[in-house]
């Protein structure tokens, strides 16, 4: 993190101006390959309820020009269910985003764009796309719309209908950025902007999301925060050392404790019981009573 503000922190503090929205429009435009122009941010589910969900995660919800939603997500460390998670951020969004009463027509287009730095499934690329296709189990064909669907509803496939997901596997980038996206994918890893890039929005992040444009006190704010990342890591990490721990100190007494019912069952006596498997002999006295 040497030059530009990390895009998390830019998503909480700095992006939701609508001077910085260039930030969002060029991500998105690369991303999706089209023009996108961020009409308004909406209300989401960024009032985390607990410490670790408010340094774990940021969130931000916005409406393009063509009135279509795009939720934006950073997720910093591991969750396990995340896969489900998307689907429910983006199936709340088409239930909450419509009127009572209005027809299916007015269901809208959501866009799931989630920026994981952990580990999330197994895949040898970097950045994935999700959507949802109709192929026929015989012929293996794909249900188009009919002419009239295509207009009424101004797209050419049934996927375009529906919600489509965008996974960034952050930290699965390790190559010199050649193209735009990967150029955003650096930025994103690294907090710094390749020389020469020519992603859109970059430009805006050189200008707006240096660190030398923050007071004292946003720094210190900053620092916090990225000190905050590395002790969640930190904890989840241990926690999951001292399960594997606690789970190996769990299978070795299981393990003693099978060996000493089938010596009991052999006829061996407590003590010779107890010189074979490293048991006392009151445990041993404590498993023979469960026999």
């Amino acid at each position: 993190m040497e030059n530009y503000i990390r895009f998390d922190w830019a998503m909480k503090r700095l992006l939701r101006n609508k001077a910085n929205y260039a930030v969002l429009e060029g991500l998105l435009t690369t991303l999706l390959e089209e023009k996108v122009t961020i009409h308004k941010l909406l209300e989401s589910e960024s009032n985390q309820e607990d410490e670790f969900d408010k340094y774990n995660r940021v969130d931000m919800l916005a409406e393009n020009s063509k009135g279509e939603l795009v939720l934006i997500e950073v997720q910093n460390n591991n969750e396990y269910a995340y896969f489900q998670r998307m689907l429910f951020g983006a199936s709340k969004l088409v239930t909450e985003y419509i009127n009572r009463g209005e027809g299916y027509e007015k269901v809208r287009k959501v866009y799931s764009v989630n920026i994981v730095y952990f580990s999330l499934g197994h895949g040898k690329d970097f950045v994935y796309h999700g959507k949802t296709e109709f192929v026929g189990i015989h012929n293996g064909d794909v249900l188009e719309l009919s002419p009239f669907q295509k207009q009424t509803f101004k797209v050419d496939k049934v996927s375009q209908l529906y919600p489509e997901y965008y996974i960034l596997k952050v930290n699965d980038f390790n190559r010199v950025a050649k193209t735009p996206l990967e150029e955003w994918i650096y930025y994103l890893n690294t907090g710094n902007v390749p020389e020469n890039a020519t992603a859109p929005g970059l430009d805006t992040v050189k200008e707006q999301l240096k660190l030398d444009r923050m007071s004292r006190e946003e720094l210190r704010a900053y620092y916090k925060h990225l000190d905050n990342i590395v002790i969640l890591r930190d904890n989840i990490m241990t926690e999951r050392a001292e399960g594997r721990a606690e789970g190996r100190a769990e299978g070795r007494a299981e393990e003693k404790t099978a060996i000493a019912r089938n010596l009991k069952a052999l006829g061996l006596t407590t003590a010779q019981i107890a010189q074979a498997t490293g048991l006392t002999e009151d445990e041993i006295r404590r498993i023979e009573q469960t026999i």
